[in-house]
């Protein structure tokens, strides 16, 4: 059975970061490509046990080496995005980047053959089928099992707002869904996703985890794809909630967020503290709001009584954790308010070349 230990959680602040990206042609349209990319030819050594595919054909994800310092994670990242580029160009292929492709309509695209896909596509059928989302993982190791599951339970009130930041896909199926972030939406219709409950400890996650398996409602730990949880297998806490970026400015800035916020949380629970539990559903309507209005949005406090609009959110979080790159993101076009600009303004075109990776 394909479960995690505690013994996985050893290091401390390492970091690691995912990236879903898509297959585009010469136009910058979503086509197959992963029999070439994935199982066709030997990747570059940077992308080496490294790369691999989504649902879709025209999905494809990266993952960096273990970084073992943050101050190293921009030439990480850079270099496992140009290995991709070039991987990609030397078989004809374009790589862009977005939460959902604006041209990508399911019905038309060809699923991926692996196994472990098929599988859940017969168990999951309509959401499954039609699953075109592509995100941003972020990994932070930590020491200690039941500390990284304290962790996740209190990450779980800073994830829409930083899902409101990140929120890069207003287009889906071809149409304007009026939506800044379809993909949350569109994935939320997947069984297992979503924004987790608390769990006591770390035992009582691995018993849910093994539950799960033991019960046939998934085939392995991977297939838990809450917003954030902790990876019993790499010991870290993962935050899947981002919305896949172009930008690696933007992708940093919010590496950097979880980073320092992880680290922050883990000085709390070090010095004893007792942690919040807010109500599921207020955390709920805080992603909703996140979904729907972007960088307009504002969020219900933990305790229920206030609320509290993302520009303060940032700026206190930025002060309070000592980060620049939020200020940044907050401060430019949001990927959604840029996607519509471009598509108003120069067409469908424009928007695909715009997506698309240099």
């Amino acid at each position: 059975m394909d479960i995690g230990s505690r013994e996985s959680f050893t290091r401390m602040g390492t970091l690691g970061i995912e990236e879903e990206f898509f297959i585009v042609d010469d136009a910058g349209r979503p086509t197959s490509g992963i029999d070439d990319l994935v199982y066709g030819s030997d990747p570059p050594a940077m992308l080496a046990d490294r790369l691999d595919h989504e649902l879709f054909k025209f999905t494809i994800e990266t993952q960096t080496p273990r970084i073992e310092d943050p101050a190293n994670a921009r030439e990480k990242l850079l270099a496992v995005r140009e290995a991709l580029v070039d991987h990609a160009d030397d078989h004809g292929y374009g790589i862009a980047a977005a939460g959902l492709h604006p041209t990508a309509k399911w019905r038309e695209l060809d699923h991926a053959e692996k196994p472990r896909y098929r599988a859940q596509l017969d168990r999951i059928q309509y959401p499954q089928h039609r699953n075109t989302t592509a995100g941003l993982h972020v990994h932070v190791g930590v020491d200690d099992a039941d500390k990284a599951t304290w962790i996740a339970n209190e990450l779980r009130w800073y994830l829409p707002p930083l899902l409101a930041l990140s929120a890069n896909s207003p287009f889906w199926n071809g149409f304007d869904t009026g939506l800044h972030s379809a993909r949350a939406k569109i994935f939320e219709g997947l069984p297992n996703t979503g924004m987790p409950t608390r769990f006591d400890d770390y035992d009582d996650y691995a018993r849910f985890e093994r539950r799960m398996v033991e019960t046939g409602s998934i085939d392995d730990r991977g297939e838990l794809w809450y917003d954030v949880r902790p990876h019993t297998g790499h010991g870290t806490v993962e935050v899947r909630t981002p919305d896949a970026q172009a930008d690696p400015d933007v992708v940093l800035a919010f590496t950097e967020f979880v980073h320092a916020l992880v680290l922050d949380l883990a000085a709390h629970y070090e010095d004893g503290e007792t942690g919040t539990d807010p109500r599921r559903e207020l955390l709920d309507e805080n992603k909703w709001r996140a979904i729907r209005h972007g960088h307009d949005a504002s969020f219900v406090t933990p305790d229920g009584e206030d609320t509290v609009p993302l520009g303060e959110f940032v700026v206190r979080q930025s002060d309070r954790l000592d980060v620049d790159g939020l200020r940044e993101v907050y401060d430019r076009e949001s990927g959604a308010e840029r996607q519509r600009r471009i598509h108003e303004e120069s067409g469908v075109d424009a928007l695909c070349a715009d997506l698309t990776l240099n």
